[in-house]
């Protein structure tokens, strides 16, 4: 085998593989020769077939198994033999090949590029801490209380108003003209709670009980169905009855209809609940920084071809097409360019970490995942164990985070990081972004 090194640039290598004609028919010869032992022909008795007659039918075919055989088993030879990882699959071109004649191959990749040791105490990072106080769990109890509240008529003939339940039949049209889905009986809809389009509920606050009434509203630009999408409707509405919430009182017995031994305990479990949230959304914005500045401080060399899929994948996912017509499409093409550039940069660098420290996934922790997504599609439990059990992808996808979590916490516990105390309200702007 012949190795002539065409491109060392950075991260791209290309060779060109020479192999002798002499060497590939003895290959053919001996696939032939192997062959012929089970070849089956009229006239010939089984594996007595003479070789040039097996070679003159089989011969093509042979040259191609060589052909993809050699071309597989000589490329693993040149990583080996010169120490090379390539980060993608490689291309291959073929520029001579057919019997009586040299293999000559072209072959071209980017190599995975070595990462730099990086000191981690360098970095400083502050830590959101947010303080649970008496009214956030307060809230939280009284969402429970709405949660297991009753609904009952009102016992006077008021208006209705925000919060409660007015049970309606309504009629839509366009210009006088009904449209799908644009019709019910008996409709719960509680005020308030944003169900139906904006000022829909609204409108319906002071009416009264048997009362009728037309709504008039305008569909979003952006709403869900084309036809009705900036289009003014009219709701033809009868009230057939008003609800008033009625909120079990907030004590020991409320506690124990929802598994608590007192109302003590219910807040108790409320608030810590309330810190493991803010705890999370902390966690998520800790993160981001360290990933703001490991993007910024760790440099090396990223494969393009990495980079390009990243990038193909990222205009995929949000259903757009690579078009450069305008400067809004160049702008978004950018952003998207610099994102996948993010993305791949860190993915090399905490898999290269994970490896360095032995940081793995247990099957403990993988059972754990696939169980939490069982939990997600009740009645059809052993129909997603099974999808799990059977789809290596799948099973994949749900290490990747489990794996980046467990080196996300080795850098953390690398870094030096202070606690820093901010609003309920900047972090949950955070949450929001």
């Amino acid at each position: 085998m012949q190795v002539t090194e065409l491109k060392n640039e950075g991260l791209k290598r290309e060779f060109q593989i020479t192999l002798s004609a002499a060497d590939l028919s003895k290959q053919v010869d001996a696939k032939i020769v192997s062959l012929a032992k089970k070849v089956k022909m009229p006239g010939f008795r089984a594996g007595k077939v003479p070789l040039s007659i097996v070679k003159k039918k089989h011969g093509r075919a042979v040259l191609g198994e060589i052909l993809e055989s050699t071309v597989a088993n000589t490329s693993r030879k040149l990583m080996a033999d010169r120490k090379l990882l390539p980060a993608l699959e490689p291309k291959v071109s073929i520029d001579s090949f057919d019997e009586g004649k040299d293999l000559i191959y072209n072959i071209s990749f980017e190599i995975y590029p070595e990462v730099p040791n990086f000191d981690f105490s360098t970095i400083s990072l502050e830590r959101p801490k947010v303080t649970v106080e008496d009214k956030d769990i307060e809230e939280g109890l009284n969402r429970l209380q709405k949660a297991q509240r009753k609904l009952k008529p009102i016992e006077d003939n008021r208006a209705a108003k925000k919060g409660d339940t007015v049970v309606i039949d309504f009629e839509g049209s366009i210009a006088g003209e009904k449209f799908p889905g644009g019709t019910a009986n008996n409709y719960r809809l509680e005020l308030g709670s944003g169900s139906f389009i904006a000022g829909f509920e609204e409108q319906l606050e002071g009416a009264k009980k048997d009362e009728r009434l037309d709504v008039k509203v305008t569909f979003p630009e952006n709403y869900g169905s084309a036809e009705l999408a900036g289009k003014d409707a009219v709701f033809a509405i009868k009230v057939n009855d008003i609800l008033e919430s009625e909120l079990p009182e907030a004590n020991d017995e409320f506690a124990k209809t929802i598994g608590f031994e007192d109302i003590a305990k219910l807040k108790e479990a409320i608030g810590k609940q309330i810190e493991d949230d803010f705890a999370g959304l902390a966690k998520i914005k800790l993160k981001k920084e360290l990933f703001d500045k490991l993007d910024k401080e760790c440099n090396f060399a990223i494969p393009e071809g990495m980079i390009d899929l990243e990038y193909s994948s990222l205009l995929q996912n949000d259903n757009e097409e690579v078009t450069t017509g305008t400067e809004e499409e160049k702008t978004r093409n950018a952003e998207y360019r610099e994102l996948a550039v993010r993305r791949v940069k860190l993915g090399i660098l905490l898999a290269e970490l994970g490896k360095a420290n032995s940081l793995n996934v247990t099957e403990d922790e993988l059972r754990k995942a696939v169980f939490e997504q069982v939990r997600k599609f009740p009645g059809q439990e052993q129909r997603v164990i099974e999808f799990y059990q059977k789809n290596k992808d799948a099973m994949d996808h749900l290490r990747g985070p489990i794996l980046e979590e467990k080196v996300v916490d080795f850098i953390l516990s690398k870094t030096n990081i202070t606690d820093k105390n901010i609003s309920q309200k900047e972090l949950l702007e955070f949450s929001q972004e």
